[in-house]
């Protein structure tokens, strides 16, 4: 549904939706967590697990906005900040031309949120306005729906330290998603 031209909106953001859910749900089993016990409401003890604080966030606008829901879905309250960034149609460079993030984002954990890897340029671009802002690569989890072999492959030459989390690595990327999810096509 998310590849064929004939797929109508709604079938497309519902599939696309639970794909997000899917890969931000194992993006998030990828976090520091602690044990903890709390009481149930019938007064029995159980050994759980939370978050470590210091997790956010980072969509890639626009087509990163999409998996934002599907993050707060998950973790309610996590913060979440914006990198702009637009490919030159000729060279396929890749222009930085907005980021806000939490002030303390080199303390954090990142899960940065892409749906279509293609080149990796984009990715790279924003990797490297993280690293500006003092976050480490290590520490940084790209969430993505599809993935080119290229794409991945140039992102872990640049950053090899990062990990990428996609549902399926193939040379043909759905490059139109963030119209069609949208509603802009």
């Amino acid at each position: 549904l998310l590849f064929s031209r004939k797929s109508s909106r709604g079938d497309f953001v519902f599939s696309a939706d639970r794909l997000i859910r899917l890969v931000v749900e194992e993006g998030l089993n990828q976090l520091p967590y602690t044990e903890c016990t709390v009481t149930t409401p019938t007064g029995h003890k159980y050994e759980g697990v939370r978050f470590e604080k210091g997790n956010c966030g980072v969509s890639i606008m626009r087509s990163g906005e999409a998996m934002e829901q599907g993050l707060r879905d998950c973790c309610r309250s996590i913060r979440i900040g914006k990198i702009l960034i637009q490919s030159d149609e000729e060279t396929q460079r890749a222009k930085v031309y907005y980021a806000k993030f939490p002030p303390d984002i080199y303390r954090r954990k990142v899960l940065l949120m892409y749906p279509i890897l293609s080149t990796g340029n984009t990715v790279i671009e924003a990797v490297k306005v993280l690293v500006e802002h003092g976050v480490q690569p290590s520490v940084i989890i790209l969430l993505s729906l599809f993935s080119t072999p290229h794409g991945a492959k140039s992102i872990i030459q640049e950053f090899p330290e990062i990990t990428i989390l996609t549902t399926e690595v193939h040379p043909v990327a759905p490059t139109h998603f963030g119209q069609k999810y949208f509603g802009t096509d």
